[in-house]
């Protein structure tokens, strides 16, 4: 499935409508006007993105040359969210750092906020976590024993499946044998959300 955020896939309908009752597509300035842009520098960008996407297609030499594929992809809803910095699958790293932001797929998230990390290190690989890896975060410090989460311990970010072996103590459990478990005191464990999905670039 090809993801759309929301304005694109607003100004996509706003195209199609158009060439539906009119037969032509607009342009770029009716796009613009259409959706309060300052200039058709930002519709041009939705339209190449919805072009290279396949949901649209341009026909040369012609002013109005925006037409619909016979056969365009099925959309999905993309939402756009944080990337924070860098989460540690292995030892504990420093996190939540930069403002680069993160178009993930709707149907990954829950209820909440949410937010990205990208991942370093291993030792989830056996969860098919891998190095360089973004996994989509929902803020929640209310987790089920093995669940993955983005743990604060001490003042360090780390991803382990946690298990709370008593009301005092903690484990943070890697998916890579070579790895070893991290036990903590429950005091010194801050959960800062669950894993709820996984992007990986190619």
């Amino acid at each position: 499935m090809t993801y759309l955020t929301e304005r694109q896939r607003d100004v996509l309908n706003f195209i199609s409508k158009r060439i539906e009752t009119e037969g032509l597509a607009p342009t770029l300035q009716e796009i613009a006007d259409s959706f309060g842009f300052r200039s058709t520098a930002s519709a041009q960008k939705h339209v190449a993105h919805l072009e290279r996407k396949g949901f649209l297609r341009r026909e040369k030499h012609q002013k109005r040359g925006l037409v619909l594929p016979d056969s365009p992809p099925n959309p999905g809803v993309a939402v756009e969210l944080p990337l924070f910095g860098v989460v540690a699958a292995g030892a504990p790293i420093e996190s939540f750092a930069g403002d680069e932001r993160i178009f993930v797929p709707a149907d990954f998230l829950r209820t909440g906020d949410h937010y990205v990390l990208r991942v370093r290190g291993d030792s989830m690989i056996g969860d098919g976590v891998h190095d360089g890896d973004l996994v989509v975060v929902q803020r929640n410090e209310s987790v089920t024993d093995g669940e993955m989460v983005v743990a604060l311990v001490g003042d360090e970010v780390t991803l382990k499946r946690i298990y709370r072996e008593s009301a005092s103590t903690i484990r943070l459990q890697p998916a890579n044998p070579t790895m070893p478990t991290m036990i903590a005191p429950a005091a010194d464990v801050q959960v800062q959300g669950v894993v709820v999905g996984l992007l990986r670039r190619y």
